[in-house]
C-alpha cells in the first residue's frame, strides 16, 4: 500500500509539468520511488524524497549527497546549485535505485508535489485552521472532537508554513477520514499558497491580531492575508469566523461559500459554561456536559470553534464531547504546573492580545497567594513594537499582579509604561536570564502563582528552573 502512495521520479516530472514547472533533468534511475518527504537531512527515512531548500543560514544542497547514504531515493534540487557538484552527484547515483530531479525553484516544485499527493485522497474531508493566535490549540481541539469516532490526521506540531504544510501532506493515509491542518503565514502571499496546496472544505479563522505585524505591515494587511484561507472556495465549502472580531464582516464579504460565526453567542448548541479556574471549563453543549481542561476564556472560545466544526459535520454530541475532554495543553500553551508555586507556562508565543488574555485569566482566578507576572519581549512586531509593548505595560499596570518581572530589551517600553501608569507592586526589568531567574527566586514564596508570557524565541521557560517545585 505504501508503494502505491508514492511517486516515481518520472511520475513527479509529469506532475510538475502539469503544474507548469519545468524539470530540467532527471539524473539516475527515473523509476526510483519515494513514499515520504523531508526538508531536513537529519529526518530522511528510507525511500524518502529529500527537498533541498536554500536557507538564510543553511543550504539543503550542502547535505544532498549525504541523504543518499541515509536512505533518500529521490532528491529535489535547484539546477543552478546542483551544477557545483553534478559530477559527484552522478557518481553517487550510479548503481543506486535513486534519482535527482533538477528544477529552478525547489519550494515551488515541492508545493506542487504536495498538492498532488493530497489530491490522491479524494474522500478526505479537509479542515483548515488559521488565525493570529490560538490556531494550534484550536487544531488540537477540532482533531480531538472528531477523533473519538473517526480517523483523523493533522499537522505534527505546528508544521503550518509553506514548507511545513507541504511536508504534512505526506502524513495523509487511506484510512484517514478527516484532515485537520493548521495554516500559518508570516509573509504576504503565503496563505494563498497554503490554500492552493490544501484546498480546505472547511476553514476557520480564530482571530485577527497583531502577530507578525512587523512582517506584514498592518492589521488590515493581516486580515487580507488570513482571508485567503477561503480563496479556493467555489460554493459548497463552509467557513467560520469569530463573532466579536473587528474584521468579522470583512472576512465574510465576497466569499464563495457559507460562512458562520462562532463564539459564546453563536456556536450552535452552546448553552453556557462554568469557569473552573485552573481546572478549565464545564461546557454545556447539545445536552452534554463537557469537562474541558484548557484554561482561560480564550481557550473556551477555541473549544467552541471545535464544537462549531463538529456540529457542522453532524458529529454525535456525546462522541465530540468525549474527544474534547481528552485535549491536553501543549508545551508553553496555557500549561498549568502545580507545586509549591503554581506556574502558568504560556510562553510558546506572544502578542498584545494573547498577553492581555493571559493576564486577564490570572487576574480572574480566586487565588489566595501572590501573583507574579513574568513578561518577556514580543517579537516580529517591527515598527509597532514599542507601541505594542506599551499597550501591554498599561494592561499590566492595572492587573492584579503583586510583582512584574519584565525580560528583554524589546520589553523595556513595557516596563517604562507600567511604571508610568502607577503600578503599585514590585517591578523589575532585566536582560540576562540568570539574573532574572535569581531575582524571581528571591521574591517567591510557597503558595504564589507565576505567569510566564513571551515570544517563543525568548525561551522564557528557562525561568522555570528557578521556581520551587
Amino acid at each position: 500500500m505504501a508503494e502505491a502512495l508514492g511517486f516515481s521520479a518520472s511520475e513527479t516530472a509529469a506532475i510538475l509539468a502539469t503544474a507548469g514547472i519545468e524539470v530540467r533533468a532527471i539524473l539516475g534511475d527515473a523509476r526510483a520511488r519515494y513514499v515520504s518527504a523531508a526538508a531536513d537531512s537529519r529526518k530522511v527515512k528510507e525511500g524518502a524524497l529529500f527537498v533541498a531548500l536554500p536557507g538564510e543560514r543553511v543550504d539543503g544542497h550542502d547535505f544532498a549527497l549525504a541523504t543518499l547514504e541515509g536512505g533518500a531515493s529521490c532528491l529535489l534540487l535547484e539546477a543552478d546549485k546542483a551544477q557545483a557538484f553534478e559530477a559527484r552527484l552522478s557518481a553517487a547515483l550510479a548503481g543506486k535505485k535513486a534519482a535527482a530531479l533538477l528544477v529552478s525553484d525547489t519550494l515551488h516544485a515541492f508545493q506542487a508535489i504536495a498538492r498532488e499527493r493530497r489530491r490522491r485522497f479524494c474522500s478526505l474531508k479537509r479542515i483548515g485552521i488559521t488565525g493570529s493566535s490560538g490556531k494550534t490549540t484550536t487544531k488540537e481541539c477540532v482533531a480531538a472532537a472528531l477523533s473519538a469516532s473517526s480517523s483523523v490526521v493533522m499537522n505534527p506540531g505546528n508544521l503550518n508554513s509553506d514548507i511545513g504544510l507541504s511536508l504534512s501532506m505526506f502524513e495523509i493515509a487511506p484510512e484517514h477520514e478527516f484532515g485537520v491542518f493548521e495554516m500559518g503565514m508570516n509573509r504576504k502571499g503565503e496563505m494563498s499558497e497554503l490554500a492552493s496546496i490544501f484546498e480546505p472544505d472547511i476553514a476557520l479563522v480564530t482571530n485577527i491580531g497583531t502577530a507578525h505585524i512587523g512582517l506584514i505591515g498592518s492589521r488590515d494587511a493581516i486580515a487580507t492575508e488570513k482571508k485567503c484561507v477561503f480563496s479556493r472556495f467555489d460554493g459548497p465549502q463552509v467557513g467560520f469566523v469569530p463573532e466579536n472580531d473587528d474584521y468579522n464582516a470583512f472576512l465574510k464579504d465576497g466569499v464563495q461559500g457559507e460562512i458562520f460565526d462562532f463564539g459564546l453567542r453563536s456556536t450552535r448548541g452552546f448553552n453556557g459554561a462554568t469557569d473552573l479556574g485552573l481546572d478549565g471549563w464545564a461546557i454545556d453543549w447539545r445536552g452534554v456536559r463537557i469537562r474541558f481542561p484548557l484554561v482561560g476564556k480564550h481557550n473556551l472560545v477555541n473549544g467552541l470553534a471545535a464544537l462549531s466544526i463538529a456540529e457542522s459535520l453532524g458529529a454525535d454530541p456525546a462522541e465530540a464531547a468525549r474527544g474534547l475532554e481528552s485535549v491536553r495543553p501543549l508545551f508553553g500553551r496555557s500549561e498549568i504546573v502545580r507545586g509549591a508555586v503554581t506556574l502558568v507556562r504560556d510562553c510558546y508565543n506572544s502578542n498584545p492580545d494573547s498577553s492581555e488574555a493571559a493576564m486577564d485569566f490570572c487576574d480572574s482566578l480566586g487565588f489566595e497567594g501572590r501573583r507574579l507576572y513574568v513578561i518577556g519581549s514580543m517579537l516580529e512586531l517591527g515598527e509597532a513594537s514599542e507601541a505594542a509593548h506599551r499597550r501591554v505595560g498599561e494592561a499590566a499596570a492595572r492587573s492584579k499582579a503583586d510583582a512584574l518581572f519584565i525580560f528583554g530589551e524589546e520589553a523595556r517600553p513595557l516596563y517604562e509604561e507600567a511604571r508610568l501608569r502607577g503600578f503599585k507592586g514590585f517591578i523589575f526589568h532585566e536582560t540576562d536570564i540568570d539574573r532574572l531567574g535569581s531575582a524571581i527566586q528571591a521574591w517567591l514564596r510557597p503558595g504564589d502563582l507565576v505567569l510566564l508570557k513571551a515570544s517563543r524565541s525568548v525561551a522564557l521557560e528557562r525561568v522555570a528552573d528557578y521556581i520551587p517545585k
